[in-house]
């Protein structure tokens, strides 16, 4: 599996839009910084992902994310492929059992397919979009991970099943 974490809120990133011409496209903006990290990890052998909202990023959520996703594969070794982010690799990160930890180059995020399904919720789901708690961001972030979940091929294809497993 591989896994990433993204901030998820009241972050504005406007996104270019299409309108059919001469309509010039109107898009809400906001000053607010409020934000939650939202923990993803997404297998590219059969398209199950994993997520968990948490407030913080810290080793201490990060171990109750990893547990949280060795009880979901029951009877399954998880290779997890993370970036070097402080809290994957601190002393007091809890590893389960039946995982094992392993890490992608600095500074080379388009190795992780995750980034793959962060781009296509915010694309999906987020952008462009004004709201007026973390809560309704984090609602929205919910409904278009649930979309995905449902479509298990797609995030197959996202995570770049083909060229993984699939030789020439």
């Amino acid at each position: 599996m591989f896994q990433d974490e993204a901030r998820i809120g009241r972050i504005d990133y406007p996104k270019a839009c299409w309108a059919p011409a001469p309509i010039r496209p109107v898009v809400g903006a906001q000053l607010v910084r409020e934000y939650a990290y939202l923990f993803g990890a997404v297998s590219p052998k059969d398209g199950k992902h994993d997520t968990a909202i948490f407030e913080k990023a810290n080793a201490g959520t990060m171990s109750s994310y990893l547990a949280q996703v060795e009880a979901s594969h029951p009877g399954e070794f998880i290779l997890m492929v993370l970036d070097g982010a402080g809290w994957h690799k601190a002393r007091d990160l809890e590893v389960p059992k039946r995982m094992r930890l392993a890490f992608l180059p600095p500074y080379s995020p388009e190795l992780n397919p995750e980034e793959q399904v962060w781009d296509e919720l915010r694309e999906k789901s987020l952008a462009n979009r004004v709201f007026a708690t973390l809560d309704a961001a984090l609602d929205a972030a919910r409904e278009g991970l649930a979309a995905m979940a449902s479509l298990p091929e797609a995030l197959m294809r996202l995570a770049g099943r083909n060229w993984i497993l699939d030789p020439l």
